[in-house]
């Protein structure tokens, strides 16, 4: 968590806004967020797509 904290709020929430949220229509991670509710995330690319997508959300959020 050391690492974590020393992550700028501006840079975590410019990662959020441009990599969390790219492509913007519909953004990746809702997309990929709504497969995984309806158990359609089945190929290693989609579960890679989330978690890179994702990470950045994670990150602000930790």
């Amino acid at each position: 968590m050391a690492i974590l904290d020393r992550v700028p709020w501006t840079l975590a929430i410019l990662g959020c806004l441009t990599l969390g949220l790219a492509p913007f229509a519909p953004p990746h991670v809702w997309e990929k967020s709504l497969m995984l509710a309806e158990g359609r995330l089945v190929r290693a690319i989609d579960w890679f797509d989330l978690f890179f997508h994702g990470l950045p959300w994670i990150v602000l959020f930790l």
